[in-house]
């Protein structure tokens, strides 16, 4: 009896599906063939269930690398289409949204749904508005594919493969605002009849049949899903060890918890002395609890870390991170002894006392130099230097993935330089800041509903805190004294290769370097702890990517304060007469308003320059100064010259790097190169940055009109930079002098798609997963700590 239903289902359903292509599709009634829907609770399920133990190395070694090098590579963070978050069994097992993340003009704050914090069951993600990519109804080979999105997604692709065409036609939008189908699974049978090529991996080459056969065989088994492993001993001993020191009960030790939590919250935490070499560590997250270390983790879901917990006291906890790394989200962060020394001497040995802790009321807890003026401002300002690169990367990949809100406000590449923590020693300093609090409140106190005309505000206190800037400057650098680049880092006597940095802004992702790499930019900043802390508190703590329309172009106005508040810092070591000069060359065309806040706020220091120069090319001669101060911790990771190809090919592939104009504007913002040595060897990869000029950089809503393609050019580097790739090339190395020839000759998108022709790897190439498996490989080997897997939800379709 139980086969003849079989039966009847399966005749059911090819009927049903046979009348796609028809006009008109029959709605299945999924209840009556498999049964009703209910979450499974498939990670919970296979913790508890011994049959998963034998199933758990075929997951592992077969079923989790196609996931993630085929699904993955999509389907991460905020911009995943649909909110499908493949990177984690408990993403796979909440499912996919018709709700949009990125969608800058709502008027009121849209409900967080981020996966380990606001809910945490297949039936809290229901509730949400989440539905299911696998089969949630009766447990059998047949529902498990046939009632299962993920499923017909896959087979979908299978019948409908990419069509024979290297660029793919209209059918196929890869537009960073497409409209996103999100078809659940009543919706499917409609799906597939009117997006016949929309089948997973959307855009992309299918899995080939043996990849297919072992994901259906997974789903047919009920899709197990991994769980992550017990702990080792010395993983729990040192968790204890980390979180003794950060949950301590005097009121000087969660004061500095609460700071140090504040900052670390977006970061991913390893045991320096617990990794192997060559091995990607185990990562943790920090996070705020209300329950003690010892019991078990009770996650306090606030939107931002400084929002209210609502408890008696918070305790600051280790959790591992379980989600496949994928780069445009990590931020590694070692954890090590000599880290803590510091920390206990900055934070708790220091000589100072805390008498109350700070209010959560939002004025005061989004204002960090008022939630923390118990703590000396030279050990927040260390805290934050130590790890530099770290800091900054925070408003680069931090919790947000992408955001063109906040990368709009900043050049296409530039350098960046640090004050000495030395001035925060000093009491003139100390005291100016006391001052200032009022003055440098942020607009994150607002809140996640916020009203952009407030921006009035926070502009008159921005000026009053750069005019009173400026008059103790004046003062204190009176007649040029002390006004040299000996006001700078070095790294700490050059210990620290944190001391500058390169940031590359690609349109709306951006990546940060330690060094200076490139030709010398067209702007640099120069940072000190007030900038640095704004920063942290503006585009990462104080950043929500769930925020209206008014809180996000409050941060992207604030952040233009910020940013010329770094290039005026980098000005004053210049002639007055240079910094007038060079102020106005960055500022072409900017409207009268922030003409008129740059003349009457930032430009009245008018102390000379202690820096004595000795040629008419000032700038450049400024910036060869800043290098031999930062010269003893400059890596040397990225330069060509570290290549083992031919000395003809290295010159080769500095010629590349020197592209300006219509060249480097044909090309997309990250071009990712392999090239094949002519003799034996491994593949090396470069990777080629356009580097957008703008007239300014000003105009929130207009960038287009602000652009000087003329001045464009381009960075090569010697591996991999960058999260989202737009083109891949592959290279053989005798092939290069034909390569190199063909893009100094470019002036058309014709020629470009001619180059592509014989060097590129479309998204459209058969050979597309062999190519991205083998990137990726030799990103993952070359640099196992910091490596993630790429993104390509920006593959150029060229």
């Amino acid at each position: 009896m139980d086969a003849i239903k079989r039966i009847w289902k399966r005749l059911l359903l090819a009927t049903v599906l046979l009348a796609t292509g028809c006009a008109s599709v029959a709605q299945i009634d999924f209840n009556a063939l498999f049964g009703t829907s209910s979450p499974q609770k498939r990670v919970e399920n296979a913790q508890l269930n011994n049959q998963f133990v034998q199933q758990a190395e075929f997951v592992h070694k077969e079923v989790e690398p196609i996931l993630n090098s085929r699904c993955v590579v999509c389907h991460a963070c905020y911009d995943a289409p649909c909110q499908l978050k493949m990177t984690s069994s408990e993403g796979i097992e909440r499912g996919a949204s018709k709700e949009k993340v990125y969608q800058g003009t709502r008027l009121v704050a849209a409900t967080p749904n981020r996966l380990f914090v606001d809910a945490f069951t297949p039936e809290a993600w229901r509730q949400r508005g989440f539905y299911p990519m696998l089969n949630e109804r009766n447990q059998t080979s047949e529902a498990n594919t046939q009632a299962s999105v993920l499923a017909r997604m896959l087979t979908l692709k299978q019948m409908h493969p990419l069509p024979e065409d290297k660029i793919l036609d209209k059918r196929f939008d890869f537009s960073l605002d497409r409209v996103q189908q999100c078809a659940s699974l009543e919706e499917m049978d409609k799906y597939e009849q009117s997006q016949p090529f929309a089948g997973m991996p959307y855009g992309l080459p299918a899995l080939n049949a043996s990849e297919h056969q072992v994901l259906m065989h997974w789903l047919e088994q009920g899709a197990p899903l991994p769980f992550a492993p017990s702990l080792a001993p010395e993983f729990i001993t040192e968790i204890t060890h980390w979180e003794q020191f950060l949950n301590g009960d005097s009121l000087k030790s969660q004061l500095s918890a609460r700071y140090i939590y504040e900052h670390l919250f977006a970061f991913h935490l390893y045991f320096e002395s617990l990794n192997q070499p060559n091995a990607q560590p185990i990562f943790f997250e920090l996070v705020r609890s209300r329950t003690p270390p010892g019991q078990a983790l009770d996650i306090i879901a606030s939107r931002r870390p400084f929002d209210d917990p609502k408890v008696e006291r918070v305790y600051y906890r280790f959790r591992p991170y379980r989600a496949t790394i994928v780069d445009k989200t990590h931020i590694p962060y070692a954890l090590n002894s000599g880290l803590l020394h510091d920390w206990q001497q900055w934070f708790i040995d220091a000589d100072y006392s805390v008498t109350q802790l700070p209010s959560y009321q939002p004025s005061i807890a989004a204002n960090p130099f008022e939630a923390f003026i118990q703590i000396p401002a030279g050990a927040r300002y260390r805290f934050m230097l130590n790890r530099a690169q770290d800091t900054i990367m925070g408003f680069i990949k931090g919790p947000v993935c992408r955001g063109q809100v906040a990368l709009n406000v900043i050049n296409d590449r530039f350098w960046v330089y640090f004050v000495t923590p030395d001035y925060m020693d000093d009491t003139d300093f100390r005291t100016f800041y006391h001052s200032q609090i009022e003055n440098l409140r942020m607009p994150a106190e607002e809140e996640s509903t916020a009203l952009a005309v407030t921006w009035v505000k926070y502009a008159a206190k921005q000026g009053k805190y750069m005019r009173a800037r400026n008059q103790f400057l004046n003062e204190k650098f009176k007649n040029g004294q002390h006004l040299t680049i000996d006001g700078l880092w070095d790294g700490d006597d050059n210990n620290n290769d944190n001391a500058s940095l390169t940031v590359f802004r690609h349109f709306d992702n951006a990546t940060v370097v330690k060094g200076l790499i490139g030709e010398p930019p067209k702007t640099a900043w120069i940072i000190d702890y007030a900038l640095l802390e704004r920063i942290h508190y503006l585009l990462v703590a104080g950043f929500d990517v769930y925020g209206n329309y008014g809180h996000q172009l409050l941060t992207r106005l604030y952040m233009d304060f910020l940013r010329m508040e770094g290039e005026s810092n980098f000005l004053t070591l210049l002639p007055q007469e240079e910094r007038r000069k060079q102020f106005s060359d960055w500022y072409q065309g900017a409207g009268t308003q922030l003409t008129a806040f740059i003349a009457g706020d930032i430009n009245t220091f008018n102390q000379p320059t202690g820096v004595l120069y000795y040629s008419d090319d000032l700038k450049g001669e400024l910036y060869q100064k800043l290098g031999q101060k930062v010269a003893k911790v400059q890596p040397n990771r990225y330069q060509i010259e570290n290549s083992n190809l031919q000395a003809n090919s290295k010159a080769l592939l500095q010629a590349l790097g020197r592209l300006k104009g219509t060249q480097a504007t044909l090309l997309p913002e990250l071009t990712m190169i392999m090239v094949e040595p002519e003799k034996a060897g491994k593949a090396e990869v470069f990777t080629l940055v356009r580097n957008s000029a703008h007239r300014n950089i000003s105009s929130l809503f207009n960038e287009a009109s602000n652009r000087e393609p003329a001045k464009d050019d381009v960075t090569l580097v010697h591996g991999l930079l960058g999260s989202y790739p737009e083109a891949f090339w592959l290279v053989k190395e005798q092939d290069l002098p034909k390569i190199v020839a063909a893009v100094e000759q470019m002036q058309t998108e014709k020629d470009y798609e001619a180059l592509l022709d014989i060097a590129g790897v479309r998204r459209s190439d058969p050979t597309f997963w062999a190519f991205s498996d083998k990137l990726n490989q030799i990103f993952f080997d070359n640099h196992p700590i910091e490596s993630g897997w790429l993104d390509y939800n920006r593959l150029q379709n060229r």
